[in-house]
């Protein structure tokens, strides 16, 4: 009998191997056997959900909210939703312009799907979120990669939308930045949208953490002129309301396209579960204050890390305008941002991530999560200073 086989889809659908995650592996290990590790890897908030939305996910449970909710999503989620990018984008927006996914992930795959066929090439900018190429190729799509140059901070410019634009049906951007932790310009925004116009590209934007910019204003493609109608807005709770695990978010897309969406899910996700929507409701609710008080400890942190890194010279901080992350870039030792990673690791006990994860702009760097509390992370900026003063001085010990 022939052994039956898994297919190979899955495996060719990301750019990444199982080695490319083995020091997430190692940490875990280490962790499991009593080390203690100062991990700068995931972006995990320090703190947990808010018992107030705790409070509203467990009441609506408990007053029987558990069966099938709208595969849309709750009109009341949608609405609210609508009524916040209404106000932050200036842009009119109804619930029939939003449907709520099992994360901003899912919503991700989606907009996808829902605009390439397969074979149809779908652009994406490195540096990138790791998991962006292998959703694409999920979607049948091909991903094809623009180089963001780091002598322009990482901006994206028109002309490598251009250069790069020959048969491609979409372009995923990423502001604030995960790892670069830079928040686009409007220069850029409209270079952007107008290569976008230029070549007949849907826009496909991730703003999960559009409540964290620590410079400047945070702003959405879909507000500018002509945008609207061919921009797809991706949104969650994870990031802005530090809900992670309730897997909740969003996609703000014209109304066709939305409706496309919605009968996609019915035959794949079919919906969020009602208790988790009532949960994100309340967190709406709690306002701009609410999304503040989440992210100043960040803002705090990214001013801790300017400061102590602005009194040396042998890393450089590439200048983190939002996000909670800092890139890093150690190429004056010498090292791969694997390497680098790996002998912090084993000799000062701090796990950060090596850039190679995020393509090959981010080769030389390393991604640190702001994501411990603030004595925590000072301690752990010096000692990775320390760590590569002592590299410097003995590299081979």
């Amino acid at each position: 009998m022939i052994k039956l086989q898994p297919s190979t889809r899955i495996k060719e659908l990301t750019l990444l191997s199982a080695n490319d995650w083995e020091l997430l592996d190692e940490v875990r290990e280490l962790k499991n056997s009593g080390q203690k590790i100062t991990e700068l890897t995931i972006g995990e908030h320090d703190i947990r959900t808010d018992p107030r939305i705790l409070d509203a996910l467990n009441k609506s449970a408990i007053n029987g909210n558990t069966g099938y909710a709208p595969v849309s999503g709750n009109k009341n989620l949608r609405e609210a939703i609508a009524n916040r990018v209404s106000k932050r984008t200036g842009i009119p927006t109804t619930y029939k312009n939003v449907i709520i996914t099992p994360g901003g992930q899912s919503a991700l795959f989606a907009a996808h799907l829902g605009v390439c066929n397969p074979g149809d090439v779908a652009l994406y900018c490195d540096p990138y979120y790791a998991t962006y190429p292998g959703t694409i190729a999920g979607t049948g799509a091909k991903p094809k990669v623009i180089k963001a140059r780091p002598e322009e901070n990482f901006q994206l410019s028109g002309e490598a939308i251009d250069t790069a634009s020959d048969g491609a049906k979409s372009l995923l951007i990423n502001s604030p930045n995960n790892p670069t932790g830079v928040v686009y310009t409007r220069d850029t925004l409209e270079d952007i949208s107008l290569a976008c116009k230029k070549n007949n590209l849907w826009l496909i934007s991730d703003e999960v953490y559009d409540t964290q910019v620590w410079e400047g204003t945070h702003i959405s493609p879909r507000s500018i002129e002509g945008m609207s109608e061919r921009t797809i807005v991706i949104g969650s709770m994870s990031k802005s309301h530090a809900m992670t695990g309730s897997r909740i978010g969003w996609a703000v897309a014209p109304e066709e396209f939305i409706d496309h969406l919605i009968n996609f899910a019915t035959h794949t996700t079919y919906g969020v579960p009602g208790f988790i929507q009532d949960a994100a409701l309340h967190g709406l609710s709690l306002g701009k204050k609410f999304e503040n008080e989440i992210a100043t400890p960040f803002k705090h942190r990214r001013d801790l890390a300017t400061q102590i890194f602005s009194k040396q010279n042998l890393l450089t901080l590439v200048p983190p305008t939002g996000a909670m992350y800092l890139l890093l870039d150690v190429s004056k030792t010498g090292l791969t941002g694997k390497q680098f990673s790996s002998l912090l690791l084993a000799k000062k006990h701090i796990a950060v991530m090596p850039g190679e994860i995020f393509g090959k702009s981010a080769l030389g760097y390393v991604r640190i999560a702001m994501t411990v509390n603030d004595a925590e992370f000072k301690n752990a900026l010096n000692e990775i200073i320390d760590f590569t003063k002592q590299f410097l001085q003995k590299p081979l010990e």
